[in-house]
């Protein structure tokens, strides 16, 4: 693949604005990259990367994102452990299974299961949350159990297409769990990191990498996520539900139109 100007600086900001968003609202930035790693190169009169690709480099650019989210909220107070422990385990061996076993999908099959998740995460999304944010952080239970069986099925499908699956995470944990939206931004992001081991060893393993956009993507995540991350701790967290929101319905809008 060329490397010029063009290319980095189009990948680079396709890399920060998606990794910025996912500091702020607590994902991984699968949900906006993908998309726009799929659309966008072509507009710019630059190749256009496959399916496999796009979800590859989703993956490891996922991976360093989700460090740089969980930096910035170490010394928040809104870091779940037991909530992490339970979820992270569960969603590693999820998404490990996933990612390597998407070698053997067509792309239209990883474009559908993609348009799926999306959809799912929306519809609940848009599912009032009343009461939740009045929960102090020390106050917070969940069902141990459901939390490890929705991480596993949730890894998977993740997994799939590189997304580390925090687009879904987030949802579950806000309408399903019942846990805080801060709490769930903070959780979500050290979650998703752990979630990305998994899915980023099983593309890498497959060739499923392209090494000169990864490391341009996750040098703009660096950057980029610990940025986010402090502006969502200041937002209203309506705000930053309704963005999350928003985000997700026009992907998934946008997959399902290319879809059918």
């Amino acid at each position: 693949m060329e490397l010029t100007l063009n290319f980095i600086i189009v990948i680079f900001l396709i890399g920060f604005i998606g990794s910025f968003i996912s500091g702020m609202v607590g994902i991984g930035g699968s949900i906006i990259k993908y998309p726009m790693l799929l659309y966008l190169p072509p507009l710019f009169g630059l190749a256009s990367f496959s399916a496999h690709e796009v979800s590859g480099i989703s993956a490891v650019q996922v991976f360093f994102a989700t460090i740089g989210g969980v930096w910035a909220y170490r010394k928040s107070g809104y870091l779940n452990k037991t909530l992490i422990l339970y979820m992270g385990i569960s969603i590693l061996i999820g998404s490990f299974l996933g990612g390597f076993g998407s070698k053997v999908m067509s792309e239209g099959t990883i474009n559908v299961v993609y348009g799926i998740l999306a959809a799912l995460a929306a519809v609940m999304m848009f599912v009032p949350k009343k009461g939740i944010d009045d929960i102090p952080s020390d106050q917070v239970t969940f069902n141990k159990w459901l939390a490890t069986a929705l991480a596993l099925v949730i890894g998977i499908g993740s997994g799939i297409v590189g997304a580390a699956g925090a687009f879904l995470l987030v949802p579950t944990m806000l309408v399903v769990l019942k846990i805080p939206t801060r709490m769930t931004i903070a959780s979500s992001l050290a979650i998703t990191f752990i979630s990305s081991i998994g899915s980023t060893f099983g593309k890498i393993t497959t060739g499923q990498v392209e090494l000169l956009p990864s490391i341009i993507m996750v040098i703009a995540s660096l950057i980029a996520s610990p940025l986010g991350a402090k502006m969502g701790q200041k937002m209203n967290t309506k705000i930053l539900q309704v963005i999350l929101a928003f985000l997700i319905l026009a992907t998934a809008v946008k997959i399902w139109v290319d879809i059918l």
